[in-house]
């Protein structure tokens, strides 16, 4: 580490550099490169120029020490920019150096990295100082030009870069070199060496900036030159080359434009026409030139070569993303023509065969793809889906007129049909693509009547090519997946058309296909078709395959439709196909010969043409039921099975003949036998094994020819292989497997130039399966290659389950073929055998069981070894990946060493590359799949061994296999590894540091190799040790080289490999160059370089998401050159970027990445940049607002008018930048508004500004960058409204949603400005028309139900308070109530039933929220809002009173209520269990249709709750009285109603009573709760738990159903069961609260129950005697509570849960004693308060329920439970106020104490001695010693109070009790508090008022003495404060009732003791002014009693005042003073008074 650190100066410090070894020395000269670099930027001129000289000698003798690629590149770099900030005068001298370098005749390899230095130090000084070099540079490029021709690969490379970098720095002043270079560049383009081809086409690109000729003069030239470098060109030279030719064609077609060219020489024109021209010939002829290709063309050889054909079309998309959207728009006709032409054209030659006419379709597909799919908006889509279709009808027309010629020979043969397939084709496949992209947006596109689009693909499903009728049901398929409401009416055409044109082959295929086409559209649409559409299709196919033998010509056609029809219908899964099985079984049956001896006949009788329809008709049977076991497991039952296998036999039999029958019949029969083959083995491999276990002899011998048939040429390793090999090893392979953005096109380069890329023809069954890569068309490879992949994969399953003997015959068979076969055959072959041993050996390690015994394994080994040796690099990876697997089969530590040790022999004898690289990927494999092998030794050598091929320089090949190899060891050994981690390092560094990087295959490896060793090392990295920090400083450096690499892969594995380091050593990985790094590659035109920045980016912004976006703005600031246009960060910021990149993106991956990556950054920013990110989301969404008007208006035209300057498009990018977003996608505007939704979510966990608006106006005004989300109201509904009524579904459901949001988060929010209003309510036509759209009659239900959600939201919110102006809203949902009132069958049926539900439903849950609100405020609105309102503000707000909403409501509440009930019924049918299925009416529900049930129990699920609640609600306003008897039972509902639940119609039954009719209904509702609430589900919403709860109140608020429950002591006993569970299993608060609310209804219930007993028993046996009436309540005469059945033991239970969760203190085994607990009292929350005091008001009421004895036994616990809860929270309070649930303990303890039950003769003893006790607990609480009182004494004293008054007298007078008592009087009356003391007044006052003089006198006698004593103390110091002056109040007040109860003789003496008290509180007038305020009210109070006083007792008074005369004289003067005063103060007085009576009021 110390080393690195010396390299960190300005000056090279050469005596560290020269102490270091040679790996260390270049390490340590590259870091002091990287550092000098940063350095020179920040360091002063004058400090530079100091230096300079030593610098550049330093530099250049660098120069001459042969640095390596990365090392020169750095060196180059630094010495130009010395030069820029420095002086220049020595420059020349260095330039003349590196010429001299140049010149030398020094060819040793050792010289030729100094050469290759100075080339590269020329480009780079010419590229940073340009035209300061004056002439120098035609010598320089002379020299270097010269050099050029001697140079080897690399040196031409290196040069080829250095002219690019001159070429940059002088400009237009190169031009006198600009033919050289040209020149020379011209035949680097051809080079060998791809990456030379590469650097000659960046160098050109660099040339035709300034060398006019390229696109004028030499323009053909310069086409035909880039033709001949696609030939044999790898991927990277056809992106450079593609890139190179399309900006030169656009640029010759921008220059010709009138202007431009104004100051230049006249330049030859070029017209579109032109460019266009030469670019097909290209495609066409490839780059054989004119001449020899018409010759070629005469004798029918010539076939371009495929990669020509790829480089051409990548040329053709980069020509017109240069020439950009706009221009595209414009030229659109011109250019579609052109390319449909390059199909049709020439069909002679690009189509001649179907090969080459797939790869062209595919080529023209992608063009049209990455154009219109990737350059137009929306709006320019739908015209180009309108110009699409003008071409297909054209080339309908072409056909119609050939089809209407009478010879059917000369029709079918036409070159015009053949000519036009192709042209329909790409037509088709580019129109369903971009409908499926444009979804609901193309909805204008096809109700636009001129383009004729659906009558168009229609009429073509008619045409006489196979391939175009497949293209045009897949066009349809899109159609139908994009516009669900397309579907059912596409799908009745398309069969109608089927049954009428029954008789024309084409139409029966076209349209089967068609129709297939759709139902595997269904899947993608969650609205699903009607059930019915299942039973046609399904007779349709029935009807073809029965006719089929009725008319030979129609024969296959008809078989292959049926079977087709029925292979789809399979698709609509088990609940379509279970009512259709039968018939299926059945035709399956029947197509097979039921024996053997049936087949025999049938080979001999049959001839060709029956046999092909046979075998079609068989094939399709497979198929079907292959497609059965995919799609409808469910369905697989033993019987079910059972019928599958029975034809089986017949089907294998019938396989092992086809050989026979082939040769009798000879060709026209091998297709079909070959696609039966496959479908056989593709339905084997589905079915289990043991299915076929007596047919696998045959079956195995059929694979095996198969396999090694003779008949088979083609090598198609490219799709057998790739799923063997690990996706890992891929990576080594061709460029080509890995995933591009061109994969579409590159595949076909691949396979080679025999095999054709797979496409839709060669398998018309796989047209309704699931869709492989998105909207991307299937792509079937033909029957020939597709039997080989499934017998290969079959094979694996087939070996596994055979016998071993058999196993082994059969590869020994195997291998004896491979021997005898030579040549590309014995390749193939090889390949095939291979690839199905693996498929078996893959399978044999997923089974248990050993399947490999000693003798397989050595033909197996042979097989494997033949692999690993094989020229194939494919099957060597695939052999390589078997060897691994075999070993981890066999599983034997000595068998896996001894494939190593066969591994390491074979690398130390092989000298060829082949087997070299073949087995050191083995031993990766072999660690890959069994860890370490274990051993540290093995692990040695392999390193050892691997190290040394992976410096073996002559061959690039071994350096990459070896790499690979190592870094799999690497991460599969593990911490095993650690030993090599230094010496591995250091190799890597030493390999990334000399490696040219022409191998980019290499440094590929080595990234991979170096993010293994990050991983291995993990977080270790963070270590500060000193080799740690040297290890981390060498990755560092690694990662820096391969981040200058100029290979993409590479700088992709840099980006991976630093995002590892930024995980486990945050601190040591620089930000902001990483940020830097990613930021410049975010639009790079590499997938996998994207897809790991956006990787990268993701991890980073996880935890730094500012930091990340801050880097990049300053990024964007600083550099205006580097950063791809595309991502314009400087504006939006790195979120614009990403949100401009997520719009153009395709790959699904990335798409995930980008837009989890701004998602977190939301999170993390949106709250502190929330005006920046609304914005953005406002102005994605506002790009499409002005969408409306397309379908009316000509897109086309519109453009024509304003084509303005065609060269603005390229040089003014900038142009653009108004509007910020171009036309964004709709799934970029959903995302927008998902956004919208976050970012209120997310301001509403943090300031509680953002949802007030007077806080945050007033916080913005004192700061204006305050921003907050009220303030950006009026933006959040304008981006909800445009969403909402978008044309796309999925914006207008994200806009409805986003509505919705915004409704319920700022409904509240009051309007400052005008009082009395809210927000919202200026918006509110805003809502409306938001939400109108959505109830018209084509939307779709799920955007109706989302908008009833929003308009029940918006009616409840309470924001709009005008009735008038809410009818609006209403009446919206008035109009679907009246649309659903025709229940199931009115609803569209366009869309399966469920969808009806779905909408049925929204609308009733709507309702329901409203009517609940409506009976919610109604409730709570009793008192008016204004006492006095003048009469006109009177009539303006009637609309205001409580019932406007119920109003609203009442008029369709009859119907309502019907409509709920019978969604109920349906509901509570749905739930019930399936085993009563049988029972379920047969038509279905009110809503739901049987057949669909299953799918709509999710619809109820969402809104059965709500709907229960308001029926309750209901139920309660009438009181449960049938109004009407109709209405009551005829119209509950329609096809089921209550009373006729599970007993079929409604018409046979008989009709009931009101009574029956209200207990089903009671028994509906309460059913439901229970079942729901006894087993809740996780995901049942809090909504749900709550709404039920409420309808259970609402229930039980009536006296009816109440009376149902008290009368049903099981039933209550059960409920109280659920609630208890459901208090158990959910903390909220609410919920408990409401549980306990019903909890109490039941125990009035039973209460009423109990009285009502009680009472009709006295009545009955009104004269008998007392004693002899039944005992009524729980515990009858015995006193015992059955747990179980007693209603008051389930309560007891359940209270004692809520409070002992509450208070765990209760819990006597928790605390270990019963008795009393001295803990500290505590403070409950709010909740859990509201939670105690509801259960203690239970608590009392249970006596009440009880017998007399039943009451005795519940006692005890009930007085535990509340003196517990008054012991555990008597906290004190100031203020001497009481916490509420001690105020519910006194409350319940004053309603238990009072109990009749404490009374009654039965249990009035047994109580007195319980009530005692509970005395005495109390009495405990208080500390003994009576120091530090925890508990508050307030609290306990009243509790006292309440047993002394409450009960009867003899609990409390026994003399121990009242003395405890009186005692703790007195020791209250001494504390020193003064509000402890008034408090203590209060209650003595009450005690002292009791009528009872058994309980006051004692307390009198006790305690007045000292209450007078301690008034005359206060007499004597005057009070000083408000609370002395109110205890002296309440003393006063004490006294005066004392006289009230004194007997006569003692009253004078107390009356005496008052007197002087009082006056000597009064004033004279005098002191009166200066008194202080209490003195004043001391005064006033003294003076008003004194005047009750006197009259009261008027002798007293006279007999006091004669005795004193000074009383008299002062009293005197008080009156006189204060006359005034008396009138004022009296109410004042009054007031106080009564406030100190509070308290007596609340329980005594």
């Amino acid at each position: 580490m110390e080393g690195m650190e010396l390299s960190h100066s300005l000056l090279l410090n050469e005596e560290a550099c020269c102490r270091l070894g040679e790996v260390q020395k270049a390490e340590f000269i590259f870091e002091w490169l990287r550092y000098l670099e940063k350095l020179l930027l920040a360091t002063s001129r004058s400090d530079v120029r100091e230096k300079q000289k030593t610098l550049v000698e330093q530099l250049l003798s660098l120069l001459n020490s042969s640095p390596g690629p990365p090392t020169r590149k750095l060196l180059a770099k630094n010495l130009a920019v010395l030069y820029s900030i420095g002086d220049t005068f020595s420059v020349y001298e260095t330039i003349d150096k590196c010429n001299d370098l140049i010149r030398s005749k020094d060819d040793s390899p050792s010289y030729l990295p100094t050469k290759l230095a100075a080339v590269v130090c020329l480009g780079s000084l010419y590229k940073k100082l340009g035209r300061m070099l004056g002439n120098t540079f035609t010598d320089t490029v002379g020299n270097i030009l010269k050099a050029m021709k001697s140079a080897e690969s690399q040196g031409r490379y290196e040069i080829m870069l250095s002219l690019q970098h001159i070429l940059n720095g002088l400009g237009a002043a190169a031009t006198p070199c600009h033919r050289d270079i040209y020149k020379a560049a011209r035949s680097c383009l051809t080079d060998r060496s791809m990456a030379v081809r590469c650097a000659a086409a960046k160098c050109l690109l660099e040339l035709q900036n300034e060398a006019v000729f390229m696109w004028s003069t030499d323009l053909d030239s310069v086409a035909t030159l880039c033709f001949k470098s696609f030939e044999g060109s790898s991927y990277d030279v056809r992106i450079s080359v593609s890139k190179l030719l399309g900006t030169v064609l656009a640029k010759a077609i921008i220059t010709t434009s009138p202007g431009a060219a104004a100051s230049r020489q006249s330049i030859r024109k070029v017209s579109l026409e032109e460019v266009l021209e030469l670019l097909g010939t290209g495609f066409l002829r490839g780059s054989s030139g004119f001449l020899r290709a018409s010759g070629d063309m005469l004798k029918g050889t010539s076939s371009v070569s495929r990669d020509v054909r790829v480089g051409v079309t990548q040329a053709y998309i980069v020509f017109v993303s240069t020439l950009g959207g706009a221009w595209l728009e414009r030229n659109f006709a011109t250019f579609l023509a052109h390319i449909l032409n390059l199909v049709s054209q020439s069909y002679s030659r690009a189509t001649q065969a179907q090969v080459d006419a797939v790869c062209c379709r595919r080529c023209v597909s992608f063009i049209l793809r990455a154009t219109i799919g990737g350059l137009l908006g929306e709006k320019a889509q739908i015209a180009a889906a309108k110009e699409i279709c003008q071409a297909i009808w054209k080339q309908k027309k072409i056909i119609d007129t050939v089809m209407s010629d009478g010879n059917l020979e000369t029709r079918l043969g036409s070159a015009d049909v053949a000519a036009s397939q192709h042209m329909l084709i790409c037509a088709l496949q580019e129109l369903g693509n971009l409908i499926h992209s444009l979804s609901t947006t193309a909805a204008p596109l096809l109700q636009d009547a001129s383009a004729g689009l659906l009558d168009g693909v229609i009429s073509v499903t008619i045409h006489p090519s196979l391939a175009v009728r497949l293209a045009a049901a897949w066009c349809l398929h899109c159609v139908a997946v994009a516009l669900p409401s397309y579907l059912t009416p596409l799908l009745d055409r398309c069969l109608e058309r089927l049954t009428v044109l029954k008789s024309s082959p084409e139409a029966v295929t076209g349209f089967s296909f068609a129709v297939a086409a759709l139902l595997g559209a269904v899947r993608h649409c969650p609205l699903g078709i009607p059930h019915r559409k299942g039973k046609i299709i399904m007779t349709l196919a029935e009807d073809l395959l029965c006719s089929a033998a009725q008319n030979s010509r129609l024969s296959a056609q008809r078989t292959q439709a049926g079977w087709l029809l029925i292979a789809s219908l399979m698709t609509l899964g088990p609940a379509v196909v279970s009512h259709h099985l039968a018939r299926v079984l059945l035709l399956w049956k029947c197509v097979f010969p039921v024996s053997p001896k049936d087949l025999e006949t049938e080979k001999n009788r049959g001839d060709l043409f029956t046999w092909q329809v046979t075998l079609e008709g068989r094939a399709g049977a497979l198929c079907a039921i292959k497609s059965f076991i995919s799609h409808c497991g469910d369905l697989l039952t033993e019987e079910v099975i059972q019928h599958l296998l029975t034809p089986l036999p017949c089907a294998v039999d019938l396989l092992a003949q086809l050989v026979s029958i082939l040769k009798t019949y000879g060709n026209p029969l091998k297709t079909p036998s070959i696609v039966y083959r496959q479908r056989l083995y593709e339905l084997l491999i589905l079915l289990p094994p043991e299915t076929y276990e007596g047919n696998l002899g045959i079956i195995l011998k059929e694979l095996v020819a198969d396999l090694t048939g003779p008949d088979i040429q083609v090598a198609a390793s490219t799709f057998l292989l790739p799923p063997l090999c690990h996706q890992d090893d891929l990576l080594i392979l061709s460029p080509l497997l890995q995933e591009t953005d061109h994969r579409f096109i590159e595949e076909q380069l691949l396979l080679g130039n025999g095999v054709a890329c797979g496409s839709l023809e060669y398998d018309p069954y796989s047209i309704y399966e699931k869709d492989v890569e998105g909207d991307s068309v299937p792509k079937p490879l033909p029957p020939m290659l597709s039997v080989i992949s499934s017998a290969a994969k079959f094979f694996g399953v087939a070996c596994a389950h055979v016998g071993e003997t058999q196993r082994l015959l059969i590869l020994e068979q195997l291998v004896d073929s491979l021997k005898h076969t030579k040549g590309a055959r014995q390749q193939v072959m090889q390949l095939h055998i291979i690839s199905s041993f693996c498929r078996f050996l893959k399978y044999a390690a997923g089974s248990k069981g050993s399947l490999i015994p000693e003798d397989i394994r050595r033909p197996a080994l042979a097989l494997l070894l033949g692999g690993l040796e094989n020229p194939n690099p494919l099957l060597r990876c695939a052999a390589a990946e078997a060897w691994a697997r075999l070993a981890q089969v066999i599983d034997d530590g000595a068998f896996t060493a001894g494939l190593a040790q066969v591994s390491f022999d074979k690398l130390k004898s092989a000298r060829d590359v082949v087997t070299r690289t073949g087995h050191s990927l083995a031993l990766g494999s072999l660690y890959r799949y069994l860890g370490g092998i274990n051993s540290s030794q093995h692990l040695n050598s392999c390193v050892g061994i691997l190290y040394t091929l992976s410096q073996d320089n002559t061959s690039p090949d071994m350096q990459t296999w070896a790499l690979h190899s190592l870094s799999l060891i690497i991460d599969s050994a593990g911490p095993l590894y650690y030993v090599h981690v230094e010496s591995t390092l250091s190799l890597i560094i030493m390999l990334l540091l000399n490696v040219p990087p022409t191998h980019a295959e290499v440094h590929q490896s080595l990234g991979r190799c170096l993010n293994a060793l990050i991983t291995t090392l993990g977080p270790e990295l963070q270590g500060n040790s000193n080799s740690l920090s040297t290890l981390r400083t060498s990755c560092l450096l690694g990662c820096a080289v391969m981040q200058d690499n100029p290979d993409c892969l590479v700088q992709a594995q840099a980006i991976s490999c630093l995002q590892q380091l930024h995980m486990f050593a945050p601190r040591h990985v620089n930000l902001s160059s990483l940020v830097r790094c990613l930021c410049v590659n975010l639009c790079s035109p590499y997938l996998l370089l994207r897809r790991a920045v956006l990787a990268c980016l993701r991890q980073l912004v996880q935890r730094e998401a500012a930091e990340v976006s801050e880097h990049a703005g300053l990024l964007a600031k600083d550099n205006k050159e580097e950063l791809i246009p595309d991502a314009n960060i400087r504006e939006f910021g790195l979120e614009g970027a990403l949100l401009t990149l997520l719009d153009k993106e395709t790959d699904h991956r990335l798409c995930c990445d980008i837009k989890e990556t701004l998602n977190h950054m939301l999170t993390s920013m949106a709250v502190e940049k929330l005006s920046f990110w609304l914005k953005l989301c406002k102005d994605v969404l506002a790009a499409s607002a002005d969408f409306a008007t397309v379908s009316s208006v000509d897109t086309m035209q519109e453009e024509e008018g304003d084509k303005g300057d065609d060269a603005s498009v390229l040089t003014n990018r900038n142009a653009e930048k108004f509007p910020p977003f171009i036309n964004p996608r709709w799934a970029t505007r959903v995302f927008a508004a998902e956004c919208v939704c976050r970012i209120i979510n997310q301001c509403e966990n943090t300031d509680r500004a953002h949802f007030d608006i007077a806080v945050a106006q007033e916080m913005k005004k004192r700061d204006s960058r305050n921003d907050f989300l009220v303030l950006h109201l009026a933006d959040l509904i304008r981006m909800a409204f445009m969403a909402a009524t978008d044309h796309s579904d999925q914006l207008r459901l994200s806009g409805l949603e986003t509505l919705l949001v915004v409704i319920r988060r700022f409904a509240t929010i009051p309007e400052p400005e005008f009082p009395g209003h809210v927000i919202l309510e200026q918006y509110q036509a805003n809502v409306g028309a938001a939400l109108r759209p959505a109830f018209t009659s084509e939307t779709p239900p799920d955007v109706t139900a989302k908008a009833c959600q929003v308009c029940s939201a918006w009616i409840t919110s309470g924001v709009v308070s005008d009735l008038n102006d809410l009818r609006r809203v209403h009446q919206l949902l008035v109009s679907s109530l009246t649309k659903i009132q025709a229940g199931k069958e009115a609803l569209s049926h366009l869309y399966n039933e469920s969808a009806s539900t779905m909408e049925i439903l929204a609308v009733l849950k709507a309702w329901a929220e409203v009517y609940i609100i409506a009976v919610e405020r109604q409730k709570t609105y009793i008192q008016p809002l204004k006492t006095t309102i003048c009469s006109e503000e009177s009539e303006k707000n009637e609309s205001f009173s409580p019932d406007g909403l119920l109003d609203l409501v009442h008029t369709d509440l009859g119907t309502l209520s019907r409509l709920w009930l019978a969604a109920l019924q349906d509901f509570a049918l749905l739930t019930l269990p399936s085993e009563f299925a049988s029972q379920l009416p047969v038509e279905g529900g009110a809503f739901y249709t049987a057949e669909t049930g299953e799918n709509t129990k999710v619809h109820y699920h969402n809104s059965w709750a709500l709907i229960l609640h308001a029926t309750a609600l209901w139920l309660t306003s009438t009181g449960f009285v049938v109004a009407d008897l109709d209405e009551g039972t005829a119209n509950l509902s329609r096809p089921v109603t209550p009373t006729s639940m599970c007993q079929g119609s409604s018409s046979g039954a008989p009709v009931k009573s009101p009574e029956d009719v209200c207990t089903d209904r009671f028994h509906l509702i309460l059913g439901i709760s229970v079942e729901f609430l006894c087993s809740l589900r996780s995901d049942a919403t809090m909504e749900s738990i709550t709404a039920c709860l409420h309808a259970l109140q609402a229930l039980l608020d009536v006296p009816w159903p109440r009376s149902k429950i008290g009368s049903d002591q099981d039933l209550g006993t059960e409920l109280l069961n659920v609630l208890h569970r459901v208090i158990l299993t959910r903390e909220s608060p609410s919920v408990q609260l409401a549980s306990l609310e019903v909890v109490r209804q039941i125990i009035c219930a039973a209460q009423e129950h109990v009285k009502e007993k009680r009472r009709s028993a006295e009545v009955d046996d009104g004269a008998a005697e007392k004693e002899t009436l039944p005992e009524f309540g729980e515990g009858k005469d015995t006193g015992g509570l059955v747990p179980g059945k007693s209603l008051v033991f389930a309560t007891l239970e359940l209270c004692v849960c809520i409070l002992v969760r509450q208070l765990p203190g209760l819990n006597p085994k928790l605390t270990g004693s019963p008795g009393v607990q001295t803990a500290k009292p505590q403070m409950l929350s709010e909740d859990a308060s509201k939670l105690v005091s509801a259960a203690l008001a239970i608590l009392a009421e249970l006596p009440a329920v009880c017998s007399p004895e039943g009451s005795i036994s519940v006692l005890p616990t009930i007085l535990y439970l509340t003196t517990g809860v008054l012991r555990e929270t008597a906290v004190k309070l100031p203020e001497g106020h009481l916490s509420s649930t001690v105020a519910a303990s006194l409350q319940a303890l004053k309603g238990i104490l009072s109990s009749p039950m404490a009374r009654a003769e039965k249990s009035h003893a047994a109580w007195t001695e319980l009530l005692r006790s509970a005395l005495t607990t109390i009495l405990d609480c208080w500390h003994p010693d009576g120091t530090h009182q925890e508990l508050d004494e307030i609290s306990l004293l009243t509790a006292v109070t309440v047993f002394i008054l409450s009960t009867s007298p003899e609990v409390t007078t026994i003399p121990c009790l009242q003395n405890r008592c009186i005692e703790k009087f007195k020791a209250t009356l001494e504390v020193k508090d003064p509000m402890v003391q008034i408090k203590t007044y209060q209650l003595l006052l009450s005690i002292f008022q009791c009528p009872d003089p058994a309980i006051s006198y004692p307390y009198i006698y006790s305690l007045a003495s000292s209450i007078v004593g301690k008034l005359q103390e206060i007499d004597k110091r005057k009070p000083e404060d408000i609370k002395e002056l109110q205890l002296f109040q309440e003393g006063i007040k004490l006294l005066e009732a004392l006289v009230a109860v004194a007997e006569e003789q003692y009253r004078s003496q107390l009356v005496a003791c008052i007197l002087p008290i009082l006056i000597s509180f009064l004033l004279d007038e005098n002191t009166l002014e200066s008194a202080t305020s209490i003195m004043k009210n001391l005064h006033d109070f003294a003076l008003q009693n004194l005047m009750q006083i006197a009259p009261q007792y008027s002798s007293v008074f006279k007999s006091v005042m004669a005795s004193s005369p000074a009383l008299k004289a002062r009293l005197e003067a008080a009156i006189k003073g204060n006359q005034e005063s008396v009138k004022v103060k009296l109410p004042a007085s009054k007031h106080t008074k009564n406030a100190s009576i509070q308290l007596k009021t609340s329980f005594l």
